[in-house]
């Protein structure tokens, strides 16, 4: 029995740390080769070392998603060294945190910039080169429990990530007839940079250990917090052709906090 995605071409964005690399390392060790984006080289490049630590091809590409040019421009780089795109898991974002009645302007739209439009055009230029080769693909969009359940001083990324899992079920539906499933999965407390951040905010208002408060922020059902290749074994999982059936879902992958 091959590996679940032997020699497919994935590209992976937000792909320098966190849930990015966990994903990176799964669906390499999956059998596809990967097209990695991020902000900068520095962090891709050391994700890119796990890569070839599975026998697999790693390009990197410095791209911002907001910039539909670039993210077209670096679908094509891919194209361009590997043939042809397969699937796409859209995982670049951001979250800055503010009770909702501080949340400003410019920090909601930055929001949807990144976490909605980035991710649309990243589905857009994959897509377009999906239908024009006749590929059979798949794209993960990578949303958020926080999308359904709404957690406090995170109302901007709540409703980005509401988004995500709005969208991917309208990418779906118009896409299912050129052959392009299209599904989001919603992570929870992962062992990340972001999830430190997160602590290191929330410890500071209420005078608590940043450390012992992110020490807490573990799922309900388990004694430990998921690590991002956990997540990542989960998308390489909804990538392959083994989950053609799971089709427009948003997947909970939080340890069983989210009840639906």
């Amino acid at each position: 029995m091959g590996l679940l995605l032997e020699g497919r071409k994935i590209l992976i964005t937000g792909a320098g740390q966190g849930i990015g690399r966990g994903i990176v390392e799964a669906v390499s060790e999956a059998g596809a080769d990967v097209a990695l984006i991020d902000l900068r080289m520095e962090p891709l490049q050391e994700t890119a070392q796990g890569v070839e630590e599975n026998g697999r091809t790693a390009l990197c590409l410095v791209a911002d998603v907001t910039d539909r040019q670039a993210v077209d421009g670096a679908v094509e780089r891919m194209i361009g060294e590997f043939g042809r795109i397969d699937g796409l898991v859209s995982n670049a974002g951001i979250v800055e945190m503010a009770p909702a009645l501080d949340i400003t302007g410019d920090s909601w739209d930055k929001h949807f910039a990144v976490n909605v439009r980035g991710l649309m055009q990243c589905c857009q230029s994959a897509a377009r080169q999906m239908i024009a080769a006749g590929t059979h693909g798949a794209i993960v969009n990578i949303a958020s429990n926080a999308g359904k359940v709404g957690y406090q001083n995170m109302a901007a990324y709540n409703a980005s990530k509401a988004a995500v899992i709005n969208v991917t079920r309208n990418l779906s539906a118009e896409w299912a007839e050129h052959g392009i499933n299209v599904n989001a999965l919603c992570p929870g407390g992962v062992d990340t940079p972001m999830l430190g951040a997160v602590a290191e905010w929330i410890g500071k208002r209420i005078g608590m250990d940043p450390q012992e408060l992110l020490d807490g922020m573990k799922p309900q059902q388990m004694d430990r917090k998921i690590q991002p290749i956990e997540i990542g074994r989960v998308v390489a999982f909804l990538l392959s052709d083994d989950a053609r059936i799971i089709r427009g879902q948003s997947v909970n992958a939080d340890g069983g906090d989210t009840p639906y």
